[in-house]
């Protein structure tokens, strides 16, 4: 990572890590959900959350795998306060079932942090019959910050404290299919390619943002809603990749070589930490980040008209 350690104006960079863009912030009495804490970026974005005084409910699909996140962040830092909850982004049934039971927990809630993804798998079809990396990594995160928005608004007002949504995107946003979003093609396997695809659905990560915020501004709402870019991360490199053997060595010559320009976890969870709980990022919305700075989002991220459409399409598929 010694190739991105220029300092942006916020006075971080690529290069920073979580606990450094979160240094001296004290963030006891916030409550957060971290969806994907149980591996990578997400785990580091609930630890470091958790050590600056956050209490975090952790959204994961395999709760064997969080609860020993949970054990591991709690040995090491005795006064979290962390829990998990099950949730499957690619099921809107589990979706329905975690917002449900964290509504009915009486918990507030200050950041939704909407980190779970997937990246370029093979066609797949989730358990509502939507493709794969469209209902993971955005509709069952459209769905989600939906059914706790009223929790949200609620916890704003009442403890007049800034709310913060903020949407794990990716550069890749840049480059989905070309007309963005298919709305007329969303489980179209003859025309899948997984990495446009991949692309669409951080495109529509963006635009979701981007709708929120116009929507709170509208309202008078205090939350705010952003999207951004976590950096390449040197975890999982080859993870739909079967065509390298584990001890091939091209792989590991990629995976060594990797490592000395792509970012750690401890850095690829920053930006997440950065605009979560930075006082620089107070009021600041519908904005997009990367390397703890702002950046520049595609003119079609920014397409407000775009971000209503999919909106509506969006509701009409969740009913």
């Amino acid at each position: 990572m010694w190739l991105f350690n220029r300092k942006g104006s916020s006075g971080f960079s690529s290069s920073s890590t979580a606990e450094e863009v979160t240094h001296g912030v004290d963030a006891s009495g916030l409550t957060a959900i971290v969806t994907g804490a149980s591996s990578g970026i997400g785990t580091e974005t609930a630890r470091v959350l958790a050590l600056r005084g956050v209490h975090v409910i952790m959204g994961v699909r395999n709760m064997a795998a969080g609860r020993d996140v949970k054990e591991a962040i709690v040995k090491e830092i005795p006064s979290a306060k962390v829990d998990a909850m099950e949730l499957d982004l690619s099921s809107l049934a589990s979706v329905r079932n975690f917002a449900s039971d964290f509504n009915s927990s009486g918990h507030p809630l200050n950041l939704l942090i909407n980190n779970a993804g997937i990246m370029a798998p093979p066609f797949m079809l989730s358990k509502d019959n939507m493709e794969l990396q469209f209902a993971t990594n955005y509709l069952g995160h459209f769905l989600l910050a939906n059914l706790l928005l009223d929790t949200m608004k609620k916890t704003a007002h009442e403890s007049n404290r800034e709310g913060r949504i903020i949407n794990v995107s990716s550069d890749f946003h840049h480059y989905p299919y070309p007309e963005g979003i298919r709305f007329d093609k969303i489980n179209d396997q003859s025309g899948y390619k997984k990495f446009q695809a991949y692309g669409q659905s951080k495109l529509a990560n963006v635009l979701h943002a981007n709708e929120l915020m116009r929507r709170f501004k509208e309202d008078g709402v205090n939350i705010t809603a952003n999207s951004l870019h976590p950096g390449v991360i040197a975890t999982n490199l080859f993870r739909h990749n079967t065509s390298l053997a584990n001890d091939n060595p091209i792989r590991v010559f990629l995976e060594s070589a990797a490592r000395l320009v792509l970012k750690n976890v401890q850095q690829g969870a920053a930006t997440t930490c950065y605009v979560a709980l930075n006082p620089q990022v107070k009021g600041v919305s519908g904005e997009y980040f990367s390397g703890c700075n702002l950046a520049k989002a595609s003119s079609m991220a920014k397409d407000a008209e775009l971000a209503k459409k999919l909106w509506d399409f969006s509701m009409n598929l969740v009913k």
